[in-house]
């Protein structure tokens, strides 16, 4: 089992930055790759960006690439996603997940955490 909590979420305008943190507990952490992903009421989760075990690859859907930054710290049971450039549009609740596999696929994310508000104001 892999237990996950978001933090970081909050309400802020477009244009500012917010930094979201998920702290990882229970079997080795660096054994998964980690995802962050978003929903919004009536729609379906979507993929926001990924990043394998040791950090040295990532990748990001096209609508936050050049905005969005995962990282992680393995020795903190961490990953990050540093949000710059925030656009109404990214409003969201933000999901952190730890899958075996370097997936973007929802469905093969076996652990998630119970999600974090992101509001964007205009």
């Amino acid at each position: 089992q892999v237990q996950l909590v978001e933090s970081g979420g909050g309400l802020v305008q477009a244009g500012g930055s917010l930094r979201l943190s998920c702290a990882a507990s229970g079997r080795t952490f660096s054994d998964y790759a980690m995802g962050w992903f978003r929903q919004v009421p009536g729609k379906e989760r979507e993929f926001v960006t990924l990043i394998n075990w040791s950090g040295s690859t990532t990748s990001y859907a096209d609508s936050v690439k050049g905005r969005f930054t995962i990282s992680r710290d393995n020795a903190k049971n961490m990953v990050y996603l540093q949000m710059n450039s925030l656009k109404p549009e990214d409003t969201a609740v933000y999901y952190c997940a730890a899958s075996r596999f370097l997936t973007s696929i929802v469905r093969d994310y076996g652990y998630w955490g119970q999600g974090t508000q992101v509001t964007v104001s205009s």
